[in-house]
Order: C-alpha cells, then structure tokens, then sequence
C-alpha cells in the first residue's frame, strides 16, 4: 500500500469513526472503550484451516506489552538485553518508524523469571505517547519522531510501591492530566500534566497492585476507579479525592486484571490468588456514592487475562496454579452457568458478535459465546512462546504478539 493509500484509509477510518460516534483504533490498554471490544463490523464469521490472512509478522523482544493503535502506527514495547524499547511501526508493514531505548536492568529482589518485561501498554494522544517500564518509569515521548519530552521515575522520585515483578500499570489520560497508580502514603494514585509532566495532583495512602486505572461515569458523576493492593477505590479524577472504597485483599496484594464496568452502575472485579469476584452497584446519592455488593463468588477468579460483559453475561478464564476454563457467569447473580476448557488460558476481545481469543499456548481462536456455551468456529496455532498479551483490532486488522514475535491479520 503506497503512502497516499495509507493515508486514505486513515482518513477513512477516522471519518467512519467520528460520523457513527464510534472508535474504530486502538490507542490504549483495553481499547477504545478501555474494555477489550471494538466497534468494528463486518469480520469473517469463520477462517479457513490455515487462519485469517496475515499482512506481515515480524521478530520483536521480550515482553507483554499490549499494542495500541492510531493514525496509521502502532506502539508497543519491548526488551532488547538490559534495555527496554518504546517502538513505533506501520501498520501496513510492521516496519520500524522510531524507537525510543532505556536501560531497565533488574533491580536486587526483583522475581523475573515468568518474563522479563516490559508488561504496560503504551497510550497514544493527539501529539504523545506515554509508556512505562518495569522500573516504574514514565516516559511521555513525542509521537512523530519518539524525542523524550519528559520522564518520572515513580518509584524513586515518589517511593511508589516497588513490585518484585515488574510494574504494569497502563496509562490513563483524563482531559490535559495521565492519571498513574503509584502507591505509597500520599501518592497512591498521581496526575501528570500532558504537556510538561508537572505534578497536578497526588493523594490517598494504599499499596500498588498490578492493575490498572478506569474511568467511569456514575449518574453524571466523572470517577478513577482503581483496584489496588487491597481495596477497589474510586477518585475524583480532577483532583485525586476519594470518593468511595470498597475491600477486594488478595494474596500478595496482586490485583492484576483491569475492572469492568457496565452501563446498569455495576462494577466488577476479578482477581486470581483468593481474590476471587465481586460485582458492585455504585450510584450518587446527594453527591456521594453509595456502594452496594450485590455477589462475590469465588468462581471466576481471572490472572493475567480480562473480563467482558455481554448482554447479562461474564466471560473469562478462571484460573491461577491450575486449569483456567473459560468461564460464564450470570452478571447479575454471579451464578455459574456454565465452564469449558476449549482454550488453555487466554484473552479475549469482543467484536462484532464474536469472541477472539489468544490462549497462552499460542492459538488464535474465533468463537461466540452465549448464556448456554461456547462455539468455536475456527482455531489456528500462530505462536510460538507463552502469549499473555492480549490482542488489539484496529479497524478489521488484528495484532497480536507473544514474547519473540508480532503479527498483523485482515479478519475481514
């Protein structure tokens, strides 16, 4: 595809998405909607043995680091020896555009032996790219040419909360600010001006955990949810205020999956190590929040994977040490309705009407999924080292990547 194609479809793309007041790119952790589903239509309802149509693939480094999307260009990051890479790359190739190189070399104490980073996804901006290592340092780099334009190294200059296995924490943008969870007395949770890194706000005194941030809007009300060490809080975004908090302890305080939220003012939270499930109703009374645990089940217990919400229904893989099936639960109740083990553990996203799955053995699946079952409709093995990440659809392309490789599919 010549350079004034590629520009055209972008163009395409951005004027379907705005018309529709739809999101058809990627530009964060999760998504568009920061919920692993896309709005995109018109995607193959089956592939053929061989899987859909690969556009390219291409060796990559280490790391779980998910891909977001924008203009044309994907970010992702990745370990190349004792350094850590912020990469930028043509969608239509996977070709190198710029790469950004930091030292990240393993502090004393730190337990890498599951993967040595780095884990957060990258978050695209108008003009920026802002990343994060397994150090726990931020960088906010320009989005054309990758040129550092500020950096926090959260754990030294905040004593943040220093996590064994790396930090994982995907930026959030919220109006001019990126909201980080830090942890630690005073800056559990921290704001950045976009343009120059300055401080804007710092508060609250909870230890970090592996997950990452969420806005959300209940009854009119704008709020940062955030599953921490030992608590699920909610924030004021606009000035770190809490404004609830509600009790979720795990085994070493690892709260990893991202929480969902749903358009009938529930909150859930899943968590493997104990953690387990809980759905919560959250609604503004005379300008506070009133929070309701409506179920807590210890049946879907989601690790390094993610939730999603369909209808009145919960899917994910219930696992840690052992078995993870793919799990359904009513959203409503929390009863199991069902379990399958068809997919080792996985992610998913959710197009369409369908599920895509990338399971941790390296199989790429299509499915759908109901309150009675599952259907796979086609399943291929793609690759070839431990896939933790959890795929990206920008447009009708899908990215995904294990710890050594990326590739790019037209599911159309």
């Amino acid at each position: 595809m010549g350079s004034l194609m590629r520009v055209a479809y972008a163009l395409a793309l951005y004027a379907c998405a705005t018309a529709g007041g739809a999101s058809l790119e990627w530009p964060q952790f999760a998504g568009p909607h920061r919920n692993f589903t896309s709005d995109t239509k018109g995607l193959a309802n089956s592939w053929p043995p061989s899987g859909p149509k690969k556009l390219w693939s291409r060796d990559l480094g280490d790391g779980y680091s998910g891909i977001a999307v924008d203009g044309g260009v994907l970010y992702t990051m990745y370990r190349r020896g004792f350094d850590e890479v912020t990469l930028a790359a043509a969608t239509a190739t996977g070709k190198t555009i710029w790469e950004h190189t930091e030292n990240a070399s393993f502090r004393s104490g730190m337990a890498m032996e599951n993967g040595s980073g780095p884990h957060a996804t990258p978050l695209v901006t108008a003009d920026a790219v802002y990343a994060v290592g397994i150090l726990a340092h931020l960088i906010c780099l320009d989005k054309r040419t990758g040129r550092v334009l500020w950096s926090h190294d959260l754990w030294r200059e905040y004593n943040g909360t220093p996590m064994d296995r790396g930090y994982s924490v995907s930026p959030i943008a919220w109006k001019d600010t990126i909201i980080m969870n830090v942890g630690g007395a005073g800056h559990a949770v921290m704001a950045f001006n976009q343009k120059d890194g300055k401080v804007v706000w710092q508060k609250q005194d909870f230890a970090n955990s592996p997950s990452s941030p969420l806005l959300i809007k209940v009854d009119g009300q704008d709020q940062l949810v955030a599953a921490m060490g030992g608590e699920i809080i909610g924030l004021n975004p606009d000035s770190g205020d809490l404004l609830w908090k509600h009790p979720h302890p795990t085994s070493w305080n690892l709260n990893i999956a991202l929480p969902l939220w749903s358009d009938d003012h529930i909150l859930f939270v899943s968590s493997a190590y104990n953690g387990g499930c809980v759905a919560l109703q959250l609604r503004v009374v005379n300008g506070k929040t009133q929070v309701q645990e409506l179920w807590n089940t210890n049946r879907m217990r989601v690790h390094i994977g993610n939730l999603l919400r369909i209808g009145d229904t919960l899917y994910g893989s219930s696992g840690d040490f052992g078995p993870a099936p793919l799990t359904a639960l009513d959203a409503r109740t929390g009863k199991l309705l069902w379990q399958d083990r068809a997919f080792p553990k996985a992610t998913f996203l959710y197009a369409d009407g369908k599920l895509i799955a990338v399971d941790e053995d390296g199989n790429l699946s299509l499915a759908t999924v109901s309150p009675t079952g599952l259907k796979v409709l086609s399943r291929v093995e793609l690759l070839r080292s431990n896939a933790w990440t959890a795929p990206a659809l920008a447009g009708a392309t899908l990215y995904v990547r294990d710890r050594h490789s990326l590739m790019a599919f037209d599911l159309r």
